[in-house]
This record gives structure tokens, sequence and C-alpha cells, in this order.
């Protein structure tokens, strides 16, 4: 008998199994709620994490939990953590460096305009060992209490005190990398020792286009200035290297006639010594052929008067008698020669002037 028929006979049906199956299917719903809690890992909000057991904490963050609202000291390291589902949260913060962006700071200055900086940054980290102490003290948002309403009321007191000009030019350097980091650091380091300002960035400010056009016309009279200035700067410098040129064209040539001149000074100076040398030589010379005269005179003098002897002059007297071509004749004749005898008696009187007696 078929089942239908068994039906329509009202006879005993055979068990379906329809409630064992879905008992099964609610066991591993349960079974597979439970896993999903104990090894999927929590993301980082908070509202998720409150089911899981198992967690992670990216590289870059510690690990910061809350049991009943109340933090726990407990920091854990990057990586894979358990904890108790529904009953402490997890919160991962970041200990490596961050750059927080306040944008759009509105500001006054001290004369009444308006101006509005649109992008500030500042480059900062929360050291490791100073989490609890931070979170506990300013909470999770602790940048928002250092940094970003920091950030305005640092804007704020820096535009108030200066004008347009030094905010917007002048002083604008400034209050990005001195004033403004400056405060920053100090009271963090004062009040949040945790937190390490390393830089600021700032953007220009936003001003009135009226005002702007002023200060681009400003600049470029400024920039005509400094072309001006620069323009006589190389003027001054052309001129100036040309005077070094002349001043260099005339000290060569001095140096040059310097040099001409003491050539020429040297060439009279030896000429002059020369001459001196030939002027000595000359007089040596003379002065030796002199003394040679005097010494040839002396000597025949001496010889002289070795000859001047009686027979001698008599000899000579002689000679010169006999040379004589004209012969006198009549009674004076005997005047004209001279004894021999009276001439050697005055050679041996030795010529001292006395008259000789014919």
């Amino acid at each position: 008998m078929d089942p239908q028929q068994r039906q329509r006979a009202g006879g005993p049906q055979p068990p379906t199994g329809g409630g064992d199956l879905s008992a099964i299917l609610t066991v591993l719903i349960a079974f597979v709620s439970i896993a999903a809690m104990i090894l999927v890992p929590a993301s980082f909000s908070t509202a998720n994490s409150s089911f899981s057991i198992l967690h992670q904490v990216p590289e870059g963050h510690v690990g910061v939990y809350w049991r009943g609202g109340a933090l726990l000291k407990t920091i854990t390291d990057p990586g894979f953590h358990v904890k108790m589902p529904l009953i402490t949260q997890f919160e991962p913060i970041q200990v490596t460096l961050q750059t927080d962006q306040v944008k759009d700071i509105p500001c006054g200055t001290k004369g009444g305009v308006m101006i509005s900086f649109e992008k500030i940054e500042v480059v900062n980290r929360l050291r490791k060992d100073y989490v609890y102490e931070t979170l506990l003290n300013y909470g999770v948002q602790y940048d928002k209490t250092w940094i970003y309403d920091k950030i305005h009321h640092e804007i704020n007191q820096f535009c108030s005190a200066q004008s347009l000009q030094q905010v917007y030019i002048d002083m604008f350097d400034q209050a990005s990398r001195q004033t403004l980091h400056f405060s920053l650091q100090v009271d963090c380091t004062r009040y949040a020792p945790g937190i390490e300002i390393l830089s600021v960035r700032v953007t220009k400010p936003t001003i009135p286009a009226t005002i702007r056009r002023n200060f681009e016309q400003m600049e470029e009279e400024h920039t005509k200035v400094l072309i001006a200035i620069e323009k006589q700067k190389v003027a001054e410098k052309e001129a100036e290297t040309h005077k070094k040129i002349a001043l260099a064209e005339a000290e060569k040539n001095a140096q040059v006639s310097k040099i001409r001149m003491e050539q020429m000074l040297t060439e009279k100076n030896s000429a002059k010594m020369q001459q001196e040398i030939d002027n000595q030589m000359y007089l040596a010379r003379e002065k030796s052929l002199a003394d040679a005269n005097f010494y040839r005179v002396t000597k025949e003098a001496e010889a002289n008067k070795l000859k001047l002897t009686p027979e001698y002059l008599e000899l000579k007297f002689i000679e010169a008698i006999s040379n004589n071509s004209k012969i006198f004749f009549g009674d004076k004749v005997p005047n004209m020669i001279i004894d021999q005898r009276l001439l050697g008696n005055f050679l041996n009187n030795g010529g001292n002037g006395k008259n000789l007696e014919m």
C-alpha cells in the first residue's frame, strides 16, 4: 500500500524528521556566533570591540582599555590580544608621528580686519610612556584640547596684537615657526608632557580682495624698487670695475716707468763706475809714466852729474869749438876763447857765482 492509500485509510504515518533539523540549525547558528565573538578581531570602533574577545592592535599604536568606564593601566603593544566582551572596551592610540590639520581659523587684526587661516598643520607625537597619564587627564581626544583649540586661541591672540601688514607680511614667518610652535610646546610641556610638538606649518591667511589687491600693488612697487636698486648696484659694480681696471693700468704703467728709471739709473751708475775705473786706470798709468820719467830724469841727472868732470867738459868744449865753422880774427879773439883752466876752476868751485877772470 502506497503512502497516499495509507493516508486515506487512516493508518499510522512514518516520522518526517523536521524537528531535528531545526535543532541542528539553532546549535550551528549559536556556535558560529560564539566563534565570531572569539575569533573575529575587533575593529577600531568601540561598539564592535565590546562584543569581541580577540582584538588587534595595529603597528604604530598601543591598546588602551576601559572597564565600566574606568581607564585601566594596562597598555598593550601591537598584535592580537584577548579581552572580556561587553565588560572591557578597547581603543587603539597612535604613538607615532601624526599630522593634525586645523582648518578655517578666523581672527581679527588690531585694525579690525577679519582674516582667516585656511589650514595649519601641526606635526606631533604622543610618547608611549605618557599614554595612560594623558588619556586619564584629557581623554582620547587629547589633541582637540592641546592642538585644535590651542591653535585657535594662539592665532586669535597673535592677530589681535598685530596689524594686517604685520600678520600678512612682516611677521608671518615668525608666527608660523617661532611664536606658534613655542607657545604650543611650552603649554604641552607644562600640562601634558607626553605630547611633543615637532613642527608647525601655517598657510598664508585669506584677506579681503580689495586689501589683497593693495598688497599686490605694494609688492609690485616694492619689486620695482628692488629692480632699481639692483640696477644701481650693477652700475656701481661696473664703475668700480672700470676704476679698478684704470688703477691697475696706472699702477702697471707706474711700475713699468719705475723699472725703466731704475734700469736707466743702473746704466748711468754702471757708466759712472766704468768712467771712474777708466780715470783711475788713466791716472795710474800717467802716474806710472810720470814716476818713470822722473826716475829717468833723476837717473840722467845723476849720470850727467857723474859726467861733469873737467876732462869731459874740456872734451865737449873742444868738440864744440871744432864744430864751429866760423873763425874770427882780430885783437879780441883770445877773449872769445875761454881758458879751460878757468872752466875747470868754475866747475871745481861748484858754480858759486864767482866772476871768472880772463
